[in-house]
């Protein structure tokens, strides 16, 4: 079998199982890029090896940053917030992350040398103006391909000046950019954000640094302080929602299944899917719950087999389940009715145009779905039942088409041959081997 290629040809059969999931990759990559900055040593367990995080680490190592990782522990050799060494012709990669492209570039708008980033074939084609734009008012310079992409070279500089900035997406990579930025600047930083996930917040609020943040009904305002340290810190790194999300869907359409999912972050920013599948009659309940360095840890219980019901899903739910929307339309799939998702603009800024990707999927499914500009409409069917062959391919070696295929065959049946195997390993790595730990 090509090394590339995934072929399944079995639906899977009725589990009760407990697992565990890799580290969240948002806390992950927060957390190398703040330990590298902290005046001294700092202990990671449980992170999340994949070649987003790797990249992350391999970025501070060009900055002078000594970062000693083996499995899953990491040891970061912090070194201090101005400590980064801006060397002549410093080229960083991203490779395929988007949140250490944008987040990164908040961390050096002090760079006092040209520093050039680029990326993968993917993320070369996302958009980083959205980030450039704001972080050009603090004073730094930018000169991106096409007035947009990658590769970019930033020039920072020393006398940074406080911004307002109203991030109006709802994307926690661009507010995260300008934090951080904030954070290197002498006065106050003003930022309006549309609600996204808050894992920077959190992890300041951790640390105690100058931050603060108002909860307004459709936004946050937030105050940001220069810092002169940060002071080392050690984190066990939570389970990650967005890789649970595949294993509570794959559950939630198996008959009389049962998962138990170990310490999970159920940050309230990050549990859309959560809740968007339980309007939909999943049977979903945390467990053991309990904070761990501000963000909230609980264990996730799914039950198979409910009868699920369509949604009208409220767009305010969009910015908490934005990169879980893939798995939830196989939810709607199967449901009871005609289901409707409107907002959804923000997937295709993803690594693949995600809706056009979760259209495509449900035709090859034989789904009937109707796409109008940022909307889907979904003719879900109780019945669902797939006996044709789907072959999943060019999809920009995005890792959540790929776990979305996998996840349909293995609810569904056909024969599907899903391309692009090893897209898996810039967020879940082990995917695959938990997929077959609940085959047996």
């Amino acid at each position: 079998m090509n090394a590339q290629l995934l072929i399944n040809k079995k639906k899977l059969k009725e589990f009760n199982k407990k697992i565990s999931v890799s580290g969240d990759k948002s806390i992950s990559i927060r957390w190398v890029l703040l330990a590298s900055l902290a005046n001294g040593v700092s202990k990671a367990q449980n992170l999340l090896i994949s070649e987003d995080v790797i990249a992350a680490i391999k970025a501070m190592r060009k900055l002078g940053v000594k970062v000693i990782q083996k499995n899953k522990s990491c040891k970061i050799y912090g070194t201090g917030f101005n400590g980064f060494k801006y060397k002549k012709n410093l080229t960083i990669n991203a490779e395929n992350s988007g949140t250490l492209g944008r987040l990164i570039l908040g961390l050096l708008v002090n760079t006092t040398k040209p520093i050039k980033l680029i990326g993968d074939q993917s993320l070369s084609k996302r958009d980083f103006r959205r980030v450039s734009d704001p972080l050009s008012k603090f004073g730094a310079i930018f000169r991106l391909k096409n007035k947009k992409n990658l590769p970019l070279t930033i020039l920072g500089t020393k006398k940074l000046e406080p911004i307002s900035y109203f991030e109006k997406k709802g994307s926690a990579q661009c507010k995260s950019s300008v934090i951080f930025a904030g954070l290197r600047t002498k006065g106050t930083t003003f930022i309006k954000a549309k609600k996204s996930r808050n894992h920077t917040e959190l992890m300041c609020k951790y640390l105690g640094l100058p931050i603060s943040v108002k909860n307004k009904k459709n936004y946050d305002e937030i105050k940001v302080k220069q810092i002169k340290e940060i002071k080392p810190f050690n984190y066990k790194i939570p389970s990650d929602i967005s890789s649970s999300s595949f294993f509570i869907v794959l559950t939630v359409l198996s008959k009389n299944s049962k998962l138990l999912i170990k310490n999970v972050n159920v940050n309230d920013s990050r549990i859309g899917v959560v809740r968007i599948l339980k309007k939909m009659g999943a049977d979903i309940v945390f467990k053991n719950k309990k904070i761990y360095k501000s963000e909230k840890i609980a264990d996730i219980q799914i039950k198979g087999g409910s009868n699920l019901k369509a949604i009208n899903c409220p767009s305010k739910l969009n910015s908490d389940a934005i990169d879980e929307f893939l798995v939830i339309f196989l939810v709607a799939a199967k449901a009871k009715g005609i289901s409707y998702f409107k907002g959804l603009a923000e997937l295709n800024q993803k690594e693949s145009p995600r809706l056009k990707w979760g259209s495509k999927i449900l035709n090859m499914m034989g789904v009937k779905n109707i796409v109008t500009g940022s909307a889907l409409k979904i003719y879900g069917n109780p019945d669902l039942e797939i006996k044709k062959q789907v072959v999943i391919k060019n999809f920009l070696k995005d890792h959540r088409v790929f776990m979305t295929g996998i996840i349909a065959a293995l609810s569904f049946g056909g024969k599907w041959k899903i391309h692009d195997k090893d897209s898996i390993k810039t967020s879940f790595p082990n995917f695959l081997k938990i997929i077959n730990d609940l085959k047996k």
